[in-house]
Parts: C-alpha cells; structure tokens; sequence
C-alpha cells in the first residue's frame, strides 16, 4: 500500500524503542506517555509502546467535558476515568491492545503523520489475515459534536482510520508537542468496548442510538479472524509494520521503566479528571 510519505530517516530515524509496559492505571498510562515526550526530547528516539489498562478505564479526550460521562456510576464499577493529553472522544479501554507513538513530526500536518502511521498499524495487522483498509472519508465533527450520541469515539471515523469493510478497528488521537508528537490509539480485540453507553449522562432513547452506531460503526480482531486472538502476536505484527513502512529497528524493552507516580521528567501530569 502506498503511504503518499517517504520512511526513510527524516521521518523518524532508524533506531527505534519498542515499549511493553504491561497494564496499569489509566493515570499511569497517561503520564507514562507524557514520560516519553519528555524522554525524547533528550535523547531523540522515536518509541512504539504497547499497554494494557487495570482496571478498565475510560478515557475522555483532552478537550471533552467530563460531564458526558457518569463518573459515579462508572467509579462504583470500578472503571477509572481521565482526560488523555490527545483529542478525539470517549473510550472505554478493556478488551484491546493500545499502542503509543513518539516521534518528531519531521515538518508533516496532523494528517499526514496519522495517515504515516495508520499505514503502519494496516501493514502490520494484515499479517495477521486482517484484510484492513484507510478510511478514505471524514464525518463532519463540526455537527457530529453537537450530537451526543457520539460521544464515545468508535462512534464515528475520520480519514485514515483502520476499518475493514467500512467498520472500525482502530480508534487513535494525535497531539503536538512543539515539534514532537504523540499519537496514541485502541486497536480492538473484543466487544467490551461498548460497554461505554452504560455510562453516557443520555436518556434511554440516545444510549439506544449509540449502542446501535457502535454495533453497526465497530469491529474487532475477534470478529475479523473468526477466533481468539494472541495478544503476542498483534504486538508483533504491529511491531512489523513499523519495521516495513518507517523502516524502525527496535531495541525491545520490557516492563515499566517508570514506577507508578514517578513522572517527574514528564512535561506535564494528568489528573483523573
């Protein structure tokens, strides 16, 4: 598949650091990747992160107002909720594997880097037997954030999502720090992720709505492959197609380079809301 972008250097560099950090809190998480912002700016190597989430979480994005989710409800459950440093809308992080990406923007728009690194994620996730496409359209966000039956973000695609047949696979967000960026995403696994309309603050009638969008709008690795799904091996075939599109070599780390709470190289620290 063609990217439109060069891979070579002056994107990324070559010399790569594949993360596996395990699963954490959602602060954890969150500060854990504001930690690698940090991180690069001193020694200017790009990082793949794979994470899981313990508890489950719900993410909202950095300029979502918390007042769409019932944080009370959700806390009782034991589901934690934050605001991640990126955009997009509400996820409810279970059944998936979520990477993270740092590297230095090399002069490219929002887009390009997106549509840079979704090819990767499709290059890598069709080596499982996922035949994934680009989204090659956008919803009008414009309208659609007046319309709260898409508050969670699997509720809609914008230009260079990972879909198969016209579904969503992959939900991701990007931010700029200067001229470094982060982009995180979920590449879904499982169904829990729609479990997220028992917390919208929603009449009855629109969680409906929304359970339906995500039904229709949402699909899984589960459903595309017909079978469990190896966790393992996602990571690897994601890792490969970092490896075939940018042209990273990984130096592979595991664990947690950070212990919870000790962020202090970190830009910035999130709270919980």
């Amino acid at each position: 598949m063609g990217t439109g972008l060069s891979s070579d250097e002056s994107v990324a560099g070559r010399g790569w650091r594949c993360i596996d950090s395990g699963r954490h809190s959602g602060t954890f998480n969150m500060n854990f990747d504001l930690e690698l912002i940090g991180q690069f700016g001193r020694t200017g190597i790009p990082v793949l992160r794979f994470y899981g989430w313990d508890p489950f979480c719900i993410s909202l994005g950095r300029n979502q107002d918390s007042s769409d989710i019932n944080v009370s409800l959700a806390e009782d459950d034991g589901v934690e909720v934050v605001k991640r440093p990126t955009g997009g809308k509400a996820v409810l992080h279970a059944d998936e594997l979520t990477y993270s990406v740092v590297m230095r923007t090399a002069c490219q728009s929002i887009g390009e880097s997106y549509n840079l690194i979704s090819n990767a994620l499709v290059q890598g996730l069709r080596l499982l037997g996922a035949d994934l496409r680009l989204s090659q359209s956008s919803a009008d966000f414009r309208k659609l954030f007046r319309d709260p039956s898409t508050i969670p973000c699997f509720s809609t695609s914008a230009f260079y999502e990972v879909e198969y047949r016209g579904r969503k696979l992959v939900g991701s967000a990007q931010h700029r720090f200067g001229d470094i960026l982060l982009q995180h995403g979920s590449i879904l696994i499982g169904d829990f992720h729609k479990q997220i309309v028992k917390y919208l603050c929603l009449s009855d009638e629109l969680k409906e709505k929304t359970r339906k969008g995500l039904d229709e709008h949402t699909v899984t690795l589960r459903e595309i492959l017909g079978s469990d799904v190896d966790e393992k091996g996602v990571k690897a075939a994601v890792a490969r197609g970092f490896e075939d599109v940018l042209g990273a070599e990984f130096t592979h780390e595991s664990g947690s380079v950070s212990a919870e709470g000790q962020f202090s190289g970190a830009p910035a620290q999130f709270e919980n809301r």
